[in-house]
């Protein structure tokens, strides 16, 4: 195993913000390396998020929409980002009634994952959602999704035909296999 050790840590010497968004910020450090060199980093600082893995009558409840980063329909979990403050799993509960106008009985928490350590400070908590009942959705004004309830052999093949290629619903997904098969998650 691996021991923690700060004589690999680099140290900020200056840090220059280059532009402020409505959802993230990017910033470019200097800083000193272990060695005592410098080197820049260009890094993205983002609130955090929330998904959700829905099961309802066993299948997947998923959102398709239009992803400009990527220029193609993308199908995906509902998830969402976190506003200032708010506890991931209130953000998750909200995002899937937003998103799918199901309301989750019972949440329960799966992972946490920093989703581009390399660059972003994004964390991204995943939930289960359990007990599921008809709420009404009420998503944001510029988003435009199409729901649907999805078979676990559905979310394979939209995996292999890159439908789904983000990693928290590929995760979701693996969750979900173990949980078929082993009945826990």
């Amino acid at each position: 195993m691996l021991e923690k050790t700060d004589a690999f840590r680099e140290v900020t010497v200056k840090t220059d913000p280059i532009f402020t968004g409505k959802i993230i910020s990017l910033q470019v450090d200097t800083v000193q390396l272990p060695h005592g060199g410098t080197a820049t980093r260009e890094i993205v600082r983002h609130p955090g998020a929330a998904a959700v893995l829905a099961l309802i009558d066993g299948k997947m409840l998923i959102v398709e929409q239009y992803r400009k980063p990527m220029e193609k329909f993308q199908i995906e979990i509902p998830a969402g980002k976190l506003d200032a403050g708010e506890d991931p799993m209130e953000a998750a509960a909200r995002e899937l009634e937003e998103e799918t106008g199901y309301r989750a009985g019972k949440l329960r928490p799966l992972s946490a994952f920093y989703t581009s350590p390399g660059f972003a400070d994004e964390k991204l908590y995943l939930y289960l959602a359990e007990e599921l009942t008809m709420g009404e959705s009420a998503p944001d004004e510029d988003e435009f999704l199409h729901v649907e309830a999805i078979s676990f052999e559905q979310a394979q093949q939209y995996i292999k035909e890159e439908r789904i290629s983000d990693a928290k619903t590929i995760l979701a997904v693996y969750a979900w296999q173990i949980y078929r098969l082993t009945g826990e998650i």
